[in-house]
């Protein structure tokens, strides 16, 4: 092959980044690193802020001091001034949102009028069918309670509901109900019943009401369509009116452009609205690895940012004006979305990303990303607290400190020998290896040539070997990304993503391919619907794939893997492992291999080695779970053997966001430590019972499902052929069984055999187990009704000192009959906060009163756990405050 001319010839590449990978100074992100520790420390340790401040002035003046005489010194007493600004702007700020009590008098269980003005425009769901439900924030004006108007200015998140009882009682096909849907700034009245948010109050329960605070709500409400009144006026500001109509009018044109399936999908990955997304979709982006794809993150902005410069770039716009216009369309598009504080954070990265390339800087991630983080904290300390700040800064940390160094001693080092493809004389100048490497291609190209041609053959080679070590690098910092993400995953989701490595490498580039089609389809169909047919199917294609390969992976077992909430000691582990693969990845082979595989095990250690179990040993614990309405009692047994008996679930199957096994009982099982049961129990088939059961088998994998008396029932059904698919044991109890579960004993007092099977469950199917260990006892009776009490008591006579008290404090349950016999010294009643139901009744109280037994309720005292030891029965609340 001919030389180029002297005065063409390539100039010698640069000294490869194998020989020049030095630590690089990343002073923004140790002064990120020190503000943080210091808003952590000042969040526990309180001081008076002339404290902070006197500390902080004296740090930075000694730092300014010191910084030409002892450079490390000065250094570290300006990192100390950091830590110190922290701290004290945490305490001025405050560690969390007060909550907001002013509409506590209204929020009596009475409907009140309400006038308001709508904040956040509704969400249409069919809650159920025949019933279409309407979710909305409202800021209240003025409430109008027994002839008297107050204003009150708070936030309510109101539910408002439509349906057609008549028809869908007599069981007809009923026409889907209409409801006007709520835009921004207008006014309405209505009456409506206010409550305040509650908690489940179990260790490990999410802070509801905190979340709810922090987006300026103090109450819920719930209203009929037909009671709301629209008022004349506007209250609100232009400016997000403008906001909210242009992203309604992006939804509705994504709805007129992909059939509604794909619509849904387009919403929540494109402008970040979730709203049409079912649980099981979530659930199988999230066991596959790739929920980061369904939602709006940091990844759709670089995707759109780096395909709108290069846009730019192509259209010959200058360096600095495509880079200010790449900003400009990345702040814009971060205000149409609803996401917040995730695709902000990422826009202020991009930006500092492209300032620094703009003024000709090293473009250091580390840097930027420290810059980033600042800014944020600076902004609101409290982003520090929240899973989505701390995945967003962790996640590109990874990227930066450990993916990107890896990859540039490795492809990218071999991609140098693709530079200037054509020229023989630039070869000779590379290392050796990357020089062997590029004779190597051309003389696989040098063969096919007699085949295709000389310049097929070399575009051919030269496109191959691309596309296979971007597939390298994709593998690569996938890799590094499910290893590094692990601890986190595991903390604030307990979930091992086994299969997230194959799952991104085929979703990441189809997602690439995604959100410039999905963009560029919407913007053509405001100008022509026909122009927007072919980037519609690109688009369509590509989610196609993107569903495909969730479903396919999501659904295998091994990606169903859930984890308890690790130690303290494997956390501190797996951060020292991540922390020594940040530093390793920039030095010799041989360390950035150890820093590596000292992740990898931390990462496996985390999926597959469950933490300790936090129980007592040599007792019988009882545990009431708060689960509002329903029941859920945890028992371990005194060799540490586990059953659960009922996992909650929602009133009469009613229409639920909420999956009470996954988000109320799941998670206090996590927080114990517990990752596996030994066996678990239906007492009966109502919903608050069994509803939440069906995610308890698939997240702890029981070795047994306990059921007694099985009335015809779809859940039932359902639930008995998800423990059959799942290889879990389904054993039928009777009177009678008697047998030894870890050290325990455990009696079925019912149902006996011949006992008759109505057409629909009941309160009279209730499995009832007296359980003992050495002279103490506990007896849990579900919801068992007055006659199956009469029955056990007369023909048992158990004694227990424990009564789980039966139907949640109902007058249908408790009889004298069983208090007599059982003569307990302590119930506990598990119920919901201001039930509907009015429960526990107050002649059930009285009767417990006079026996002298001691109560404990769910509603009250959150989860309750009872430790018998043989000898002596020991209360403890085990709620949060």
């Amino acid at each position: 092959m001919p030389s180029l001319p002297l005065n063409k010839q390539p100039p010698a590449p640069p000294t490869p980044p194998e020989f020049q990978l030095k630590p690089t100074r990343q002073p923004m992100l140790w002064a990120a690193l020190a503000y943080s520790a210091g808003i952590v420390t000042g969040t526990y340790v309180g001081r008076p802020p002339s404290w902070w401040t006197a500390a902080g002035v004296a740090f930075l003046g000694a730092g300014l001091y010191f910084v030409r005489r002892r450079k490390w010194l000065g250094v570290g007493l300006a990192l100390g001034a950091f830590f110190l600004a922290g701290a004290l702007h945490i305490q001025l700020r405050g560690p969390a949102s007060p909550l907001d009590t002013s509409l506590q008098p209204f929020a009596y269980g009475d409907a009140v009028e309400m006038t308001a003005h709508v904040t956040r425009e509704g969400k249409l769901r069919e809650a159920s069918p025949g019933e279409v439900r309407q979710s909305l924030d409202v800021e209240t004006e003025e409430i109008d309670t027994e002839g008297k108007r107050v204003s009150v200015h708070s936030g309510v998140r109101l539910g408002i509901y439509s349906e057609r009882p008549d028809m869908v009682s007599r069981g007809e096909a009923a026409p889907r109900p209409t409801m006007r849907f709520f835009r921004y700034g207008e006014r309405i009245r209505l009456p409506v019943k206010l409550k305040l948010p509650r908690n489940f109050r179990n260790p490990g329960a999410f802070d509801y009401q905190g979340y709810l605070a922090a987006n300026g709500i103090g109450a819920l409400g719930s209203a009929k369509a037909e009671d709301v009144q629209l008022l004349p006026g506007f209250a609100g500001r232009r400016l997000e009116l403008w906001r909210t109509r242009i992203h309604s009018g992006i939804i509705a044109k994504i709805h007129a452009l992909w059939p509604p399936p794909q619509a849904a999908l387009i919403d929540a990955m494109v402008i970040g609205e979730e709203a049409f997304i079912d649980r099981d979709t979530r659930v199988d982006f999230q066991r596959s690895g790739t929920y980061h794809i369904l939602v709006v993150s940091g990844m759709n902005v670089t995707i759109l940012a780096f395909v709108a410069f290069w846009t730019l770039r192509r259209l010959r716009f200058g360096d600095i004006p495509a880079t200010l216009l790449t900003i400009l369309f990345c702040v814009g598009y971060a205000f149409l979305t609803e996401v917040g504080a995730p695709v902000w954070r990422a826009t202020l990265m991009c930006a500092i990303y492209l300032g620094t390339r703009l003024l000709y800087r090293d473009r250091a991630m580390v840097n930027a990303l420290g810059a980033a983080a600042l800014g944020l904290l600076v902004f609101d300390p409290r982003q520090l607290f929240t899973a989505s700040f701390q995945m967003t800064f962790v996640c590109v940390l990874i990227v930066a400190a450990i993916g990107l160094p890896l990859v540039e001693r490795t492809s990218r080092l071999y991609r140098q020998a693709l530079a200037h493809w054509d020229a023989d004389g630039y070869g000779p100048s590379l290392p050796p290896r990357i020089a062997q490497f590029r004779v190597d291609l051309r003389l696989i190209a040098g063969r096919l040539a007699r085949f295709l041609g000389k310049p097929w053959s070399l575009r051919l080679v030269r496109g191959v070997t691309i596309v296979c070590l971007r597939t390298f690098e994709l593998l690569l910092v996938s890799a590094v990304m499910q290893m590094g993400l692990a601890l986190p995953m595991a903390y604030y989701f307990h979930r091992a993503t086994t299969i997230g490595l194959p799952a991104n490498v085929a979703v990441v580039p189809l997602t690439q391919l995604l959100m410039p089609a999905a963009v560029l389809t919407v913007g053509l169909g405001y100008v022509s619907p026909l122009l927007a047919k072919l980037p519609a199917l690109l688009t369509a294609f590509a989610l196609q794939a993107i569903t495909g390969t969730v479903h396919g992976l999501g659904g295998l077992r091994l990606a169903d893997l859930r984890v308890a909430t690790p130690s303290v000691l494997m956390m501190a582990t797996a951060s020292a492992a991540l922390i020594l693969a940040m530093i390793c990845a920039r030095h010799r082979a041989l360390l950035a291999v150890t820093g590596l595989v000292a992740l990898l095990l931390a990462s496996l250690t985390l999926a597959f080695v469950p933490p300790q179990p936090k129980t007592r040993a040599g007792v019988l614990e009882v545990t009431s779970i708060d689960v509002g309405e329903g029941d859920s009692i945890l028992l371990v047994m005194p060799q540490g053997r586990t059953l659960l008996i009922d996992a909650g679930g929602p009133i009469f199957s009613a229409g639920s966001q909420l999956d009470f096994g996954e988000d109320v009982v799941a998670p206090y099982l996590w927080t114990r430590g517990i990752s596996r049961l030994d066996a678990v129990a239906i007492s009966h088939g109502h919903s608050d019972h069994i509803g939440g059961m069906e995610a308890v088998l698939k997240d702890f994998r029981p070795k047994e499902l306990w059921v007694g008396l099985l009335p015809p029932s779809r859940a039932l059904e359902s639930l008995i052929v998800e423990a059959h698919d799942l290889g879990i044991k389904v054993v039928r109890h009777w009177e009678g069984d008697e047998f030894e579960l870890g050290g325990a004993k455990v009696d079925v007092l019912f149902p006996p055999q011949d006992w008759p099977v109505g057409l629909a469950p009941k309160n009279n199917d209730s499995l009832v187990l007296h359980v003992s260990y050495g002279g103490t006892s506990v007896l849990l009776e579900g919801d068992a009704e007055k006659a199956v009490e009469r029955r056990i008591a007369s023909l048992h006579h158990p004694h227990a000192d424990l009564l789980k008290v039966g139907h949640h404090g109902s007058a249908t349950s408790t009889t004298p009959e069983i208090l007599q016999s059982v003569k307990p010294s302590f119930a506990v009643i598990s119920l919901g906060f201001q039930t509907s139901f009015g429960f526990p009744k107050a002649d059930v109280l009285q009767r417990l009163q006079n026996s002298g037994v001691r109560v404990y309720r769910t509603d009250l005292n959150g989860a309750v756990t009872f430790y018998l030891d043989g000898h002596s029965v020991t209360p403890w609340l085990a709620a949060l405050p």
